[in-house]
């Protein structure tokens, strides 16, 4: 790392559903050195989704703040969302942007998780880069089961037990997973009002790498906002590039008998996944390049709420 190092961190917290909750949590995350990017809310989901950037020191200690925050004000024990989730800030990835590597960002993903314990008693779990056993890479082995789930399973199993803290989840706020990755495209397709849940599990099923489709994409057939959704998260976007992603749930879609419609964004993308005129963002209502592309954003951030 050097002095004009950039890393982004993209917390998630379990909360879409009141917008001065969120706003506390953002708040939290203004230090010196931070600059906010993006922030949206999910009510379905019940989730919201927070991009900052800057320079390492100052986004670490922000991250470790909104984990606390989040802890003070959500209880997980009292809402439930579609989206799988462990903790009130569920999961918080630190994504290398300049001058830093990805071993370096795994290292400062496993400083901020001590912290969040020893702060706040919230325990933690590391994932990806920062992952400390081969069994935690993947984001969605570690929430098997989600809070209800793994509240129990780490009593009762060792295997299940946190990183960091523990072996008891906080009463309220759970767990989070801290880790570290490179850029991750949030990236969802809803299907036109003729098609079901159905429809949405099925193309996922056949998208997701773990199926067998296709490289670097993990997908779910999810209800959102009373509409099936194939909700994906592409890990991968050199690999499998996003006009290709999107080819292929449309294609996918015709084969179950449904039709796509429009797509939804969550987060930022990087430059190098845009290419003007593409399907994919035609299909985003008011997607705007100068808004949605994280090197854009870093130039012109916005501001922090009041």
């Amino acid at each position: 790392m050097n002095a004009d190092s950039i890393i982004e961190c993209v917390p998630n917290f379990s909360e879409g559903t009141h917008p001065a909750v969120v706003r506390q949590i953002v708040l939290s995350m203004r230090l010196d050195g931070v600059r906010l990017l993006d922030f949206s809310l999910d009510p379905d989901h019940n989730r919201s989704v927070v991009t900052i950037a800057g320079s390492p020191a100052a986004v670490v200690e922000a991250a470790i703040a909104a984990a606390g925050k989040a802890a003070q004000l959500i209880d997980l024990t009292q809402q439930t969302g579609v989206h799988p989730r462990i903790g009130a800030a569920d999961v918080i990835p630190f994504v290398p942007v300049s001058g830093i590597s990805i071993a370096e960002a795994a290292v400062l993903a496993r400083q901020a998780g001590v912290q969040i314990w020893r702060r706040f008693g919230v325990p933690v779990y590391f994932y990806g880069a920062a992952a400390a056993r081969p069994d935690r890479i993947q984001l969605e082995d570690v929430r098997r089961g989600q809070f209800e789930g793994l509240r129990d399973a780490a009593l009762k199993d060792s295997s299940r037990r946190p990183d960091v803290g523990g072996p008891e989840l906080h009463p309220t706020a759970g767990a989070s997973a801290v880790g570290a990755r490179s850029f991750l495209i949030a990236y969802n397709i809803y299907l036109a009002p003729s098609a079901d849940i159905s429809h949405a599990r099925a193309i996922a099923r056949d998208i997701r790498a773990s199926s067998g489709g296709m490289q670097g994409v993990k997908a779910l057939g999810l209800n959102a906002n009373g509409r099936p959704q194939v909700s994906m998260n592409v890990t991968d976007f050199c690999l499998t590039p996003m006009p290709q992603v999107h080819a292929t749930v449309e294609r996918l879609a015709r084969e179950h008998g449904a039709v796509i419609a429009e797509g939804e964004l969550i987060g930022l993308i990087p430059e190098a996944a845009f290419t003007e005129g593409a399907a994919w963002t035609a299909q985003i209502p008011g997607f705007d390049p100068n808004l949605k592309i994280l090197e854009r954003r870093l130039q012109h951030p916005l501001a922090w709420p009041e």
